[in-house]
């Protein structure tokens, strides 16, 4: 019979969690809410108590029709007739609990790893619990914490073998990220059989409602997924190009989209004022409890990481968390990431909190968040020396697109653009971009506009953007008025201006100065 492992639920009765209330009444609450599989999990009683609650349980799990696995005990397991057990990498070894329970038992295996997880799969587990993925109140140990990137991989070497077996996903896991982890964690060609909850659950006031809510946010996909659920144009020719990018251009001038704009004072001013140039409406708010009212507007957000005390790092996920909600497309800017060791902290707390539809760096930064080992920028936050050839900064794009399930953009000389399927190098721009303070910021707002107008392709919303704001950079930097990286600023907003007027018009000529090549990767 197969086993639903879609919301699994793991006890524990420990007081701060249980907090006085009845166990067996707490998991009956939750398998009417929707539990479909329970695993009886107490590692501090005696014998005997285990037998006795196990027994308790396993009459109510037989009453729904669900399985009861225990954890660990394989003793337990077998007094009280549990469909299975579940054993970590210290625990007794899988051979030989397989031996003891027969064939027709349920036994799950705790794995951290690609290795663990294979070694799991060829020795006849029937699922494993992958993680942990988020750190919980019982386990805060960073090397433990493997994340949606460590998921995605164990699901991934998963797919490629032939012994079938389910997965899992365990740690920190909640109604606010629930959609977000199953969405993210998805591998090519598998997906997450189920996620394990815990204290969501049990310690909730009502196991049944917490349940339902759980549940019913499992059958859904989340509100980013949903408005950018369409698949986008497989492949983009010049014509496709000129006529995609000056559409969004246009549609951007009548809709006149919000903008949220997160980021650091140094560049609020110049960044409003690209925003209105372009036919956007931004607002410069850092303080995450506007998010709510401002998120219905149905606009976006731009996280730019130029700041990160404590606080502000807080007002950051708050905003993350409200605008995937609300499904308003969300920009990330990790400003610095490889700078300073508060900086990867925090870029590794967003990334662990929410979705980005799009993340944009240059190549120190978009290593950082990637995690390669040594990233150090030593010259603040320009991109510095590369070691990378084009290919190489095309394929570290296209790889962490398809980690993150997001559009990923390296600027640099020549830019880097991918969804994780279509990969592009972008061309345009000018030196004096390099020169002044804030155009890399200033490209959040203007790729974060253009989200909100093509939400079903991300990727040629953001060529879109990209190309808008680059081309007048180049139409700036050959103006007679501009000397240099101060007269060139004033320029480069004007040219903003008229491309997008001249677009209304219904003149896209400026495209002709469009250098975007397709990276065969």
């Amino acid at each position: 019979m197969p086993v639903d492992y879609s919301l699994y639920l793991v006890t524990d009765s420990t007081e701060p969690i249980l907090r006085g209330r009845d166990l067996v009444k707490t998991v009956q609450a939750a398998v009417e809410g929707g539990v479909t599989i329970v695993q009886f999990c107490d590692k501090t009683s005696e014998t005997g108590e285990l037998v006795r609650v196990a027994k308790a349980l396993h009459a109510v799990t037989r009453q729904y029709n669900i399985p009861l696995i225990i954890n660990n005990r394989i003793d337990v397991a077998l007094a009280v007739g549990a469909e299975g057990v579940h054993i970590g990498q210290d625990d007794i070894d899988l051979p030989t609990a397989r031996k003891l329970l027969g064939d027709r038992a349920i036994i799950g295996v705790s794995v951290s790893s690609t290795n663990e997880a294979v070694r799991a799969a060829k020795g006849g587990a029937n699922y494993v619990g992958i993680g942990t993925l988020f750190a919980t109140n019982t386990e805060t140990d960073s090397k433990s914490i493997i994340g949606t990137a460590g998921v995605k991989k164990v699901l991934g070497a998963l797919s490629a073998m032939d012994e079938k077996i389910s997965a899992i996903a365990i740690g920190g896991i909640n109604s606010s990220n629930v959609q977000r982890i199953i969405y993210q964690c998805k591998a090519s060609f598998k997906a997450l059989d189920g996620i394990a909850v815990v204290s969501p659950i049990i310690a909730a006031p009502d196991a049944k409602r917490a349940a339902e809510e759980i549940k019913g946010l499992i059958r859904k996909l989340p509100a980013f997924a949903t408005a950018n659920g369409l698949k986008g144009t497989k492949f983009i020719d010049r014509e496709t190009l000129v006529q995609s990018v000056s559409a969004i251009v246009r549609k951007l001038g009548q809709a006149r989209p919000l903008c949220h704009n997160m980021t650091n004072l140094v560049v609020q001013n110049f960044a409003a004022n690209v925003a209105l140039a372009i036919g956007a409406s931004p607002i410069m708010s850092n303080y995450g409890g506007e998010a709510a009212d401002l998120a219905k507007l149905r606009g976006s957000l731009v996280i730019n990481m130029g700041t990160v005390t404590p606080a502000v790092i807080e007002d950051y996920v708050i905003a993350l968390h409200t605008y995937n909600n609300y499904g308003g497309p969300v920009v990330f800017d990790p400003v610095g990431a490889g700078a300073t060791q508060a900086r990867k902290d925090a870029v590794n707390r967003l990334l662990s909190e929410g979705y980005f539809d799009m993340i944009k760096g240059n190549e120190q930064e978009i290593k950082s968040v990637f995690g390669e080992e040594g990233v150090q920028q030593h010259r603040g936050v320009d991109s510095g020396s590369s070691a990378l050839t084009d290919i190489d900064r095309a394929k570290l794009v296209k790889k962490l697109a398809l980690r993150e399930r997001n559009v990923i953009l390296m600027t640099g000389p020549t830019d880097f653009l991918s969804d994780g399927e279509r990969t592009f190098a972008i061309s345009n721009g000018h030196e004096y971009l390099g020169k002044i303070t804030g155009s890399g910021c200033t490209l959040g707002t203007a790729l974060a506009s253009c989200l909100v107008i093509q939400r079903e392709d991300k990727l040629l919303a953001a060529l879109a953007g990209i190309l808008l704001f680059e081309i007048a950079a180049e139409h700036a930097a050959l103006r007679e008025d501009v000397k240099g990286p101060g007269t060139f600023v004033p320029a480069f907003i004007d040219e903003l201006y008229q491309i997008t007027k001249q677009t209304a018009a219904g003149k896209n000529g400026w495209l002709a100065a469009s250098k975007v090549k397709k990276m065969e990767i």
